[in-house]
């Protein structure tokens, strides 16, 4: 065994309805770029403001049977802000999707982020370069819309209209001056 921690393998977990669930050991690449993108897009854009942004590897206590390690969060409540975690919903959630975590982060986290309050939710995509948004609305979280960055080959299949028509930059319901460019989230990413 290498006695090097550089080569050791993290177990990180997640509390999922009061079972221990491994996560995936260290994230991919692609996973780890666009997690960062976003936690620095935000942390820019909060300096001086009320809210914070909370990068990957914090803890987020939700439920007594429910404890995530979502990839970003943004909270405006810093009284939820512990020296373990975060402790009850952020304002914002975003998961990048992985293989192994995507029918969780779809399924069962939504589900939970909605009950707990979680105003807005994205699923990002590093794979297909697309943002899901989903707001709160009744204590639910509701899709609102999907925006991806278009491979040329479909962009030259499209007329000059449908071109015209694509949305390259996007708003956080949260923030109406915070312009996002997909550019700025999916650049450098490997094939």
């Amino acid at each position: 065994m290498n006695d090097n921690l550089a080569y050791q393998e993290e177990i990180r977990e997640e509390l999922i309805h009061g079972e221990v669930v491994a996560m995936s050991p260290r994230p991919m690449f692609n996973h780890n770029r666009v997690a960062f993108r976003i936690a620095h897009l935000f942390e820019n854009y909060l300096r001086g403001k009320r809210c914070t942004a909370i990068a990957d590897g914090t803890d987020l206590h939700l439920t007594e049977t429910d404890c995530f390690v979502p990839d970003v969060m943004v909270v405006c409540d810093r009284d939820k802000i512990k020296a373990d975690g975060v402790h009850g919903a952020p304002d914002l959630v975003v998961e990048v999707l992985s293989p192994s975590t995507a029918n969780r982060d779809r399924g069962y986290k939504k589900e939970v982020y909605a009950r707990c309050g979680v105003r807005e939710y994205w699923i990002v995509n590093p794979a297909d370069r697309s943002v899901e948004i989903y707001l709160s609305r009744e204590n639910d979280l509701v899709f609102h819309r999907v925006y991806s960055i278009y491979p040329d080959f479909v962009l030259e299949k499209m007329t000059e209209q449908e071109r015209a028509q694509v949305a390259t930059h996007f708003q956080c319901s949260l923030y109406d001056d915070l312009d996002i460019a997909l550019e700025d989230i999916f650049t450098g990413l490997l094939p």
